[in-house]
Formats: C-alpha cells, structure tokens, sequence
C-alpha cells in the first residue's frame, strides 16, 4: 500500500501479535478493564493514551481481545467519546500548528504545502465521518472557528 502523500511504499511500523487469544499471565478481568478505561477517560485521556496507559502500566495488551469490546466503544457505551473523533482532532490540531508557524515564517513554502496537505486529509476524514453518521451532516471544517474545538 502507497502512503497518501508520497511517492513510497512504507510498510514499517508497530504489529499486533499473530495470535489472537488471550495471554495466560493476564490476571484482569473484563469488568476491571472496562473500570480502569472507565476511570482514565474521566480523567480526560484519548482513547490511544488509555491504550498506552494499559499497556505500559498496568500491562494489558490488547484490551479488545480480552474484554471483547474496543475501548472507543467502551466509552461511547458509556457517553464519554469525545464529539469529534480523536484522528480528526489530531490533524485539526497539526493543521493549527501549522498555520501558526506560517503566520511567523511567511517564506516557508514547505509549510504551506504541509496545510494543504493536512487539509484535504481532514476533508477526506470528515466526509467519511459524515457518512458513518459519527459528525452531523452539517458539521463544517472552517479554519477560523475550527481553533475553539482544539483548545
């Protein structure tokens, strides 16, 4: 697969395991791992930091292979997913780090290649969204107003 942006075809990167069942040395449950997705996104995280927190603290892998449920899921079932989604956020965010950078260094084209690159990947995604019904249909990407939902 050819990455968006560019002539390459990349493939490296982080894999899930080969296997598909659940760790013998796993001593949590599904109740308590639904209990600490719960308790880490009322304390604001995303759902890939809750991700990072499992693994790195607490030591659970994969959360949809043991409780069967993925953790956006755990939280939509639960009214704490975030109104917009957690990918589309992230480029709204790099695309307003951009454009600050560009309101300092007018000259950089590079920079302005970056928005445009940026923003099309977030028109793309918001169409997508749009049609999966997870933005209302009259949500609107506008540069100006766009900087209140970042903040």
């Amino acid at each position: 697969m050819a990455r968006m942006h560019s002539g390459k075809k990349g493939k490296s990167g982080s894999k899930k395991p080969l296997q598909k069942t659940k760790q013998s040395w796993l001593r949590y449950k599904p109740k308590e791992i639904e209990m600490l997705v719960l308790k880490l996104a009322k304390e604001g995280k995303s759902a890939s930091m809750i991700g990072l927190v499992l693994r790195d603290s607490y030591g659970i892998p994969d959360v949809k292979l043991v409780s069967g449920k993925s953790i956006s899921k755990i939280m939509e079932e639960k009214k704490l997913a975030p109104k917009i989604p957690e990918d589309l956020m992230a480029l709204i965010k790099k695309s307003i780090t951009i454009r600050k950078h560009m309101e300092e260094n007018r000259q950089d084209m590079t920079a302005l290649l970056g928005v445009q690159l940026t923003e099309s990947k977030i028109k793309r995604l918001v169409k997508y969204y749009k049609k999966a019904k997870k933005l209302p249909v009259d949500w609107k990407y506008d540069v100006k107003s766009i900087k209140l939902y970042a903040e």
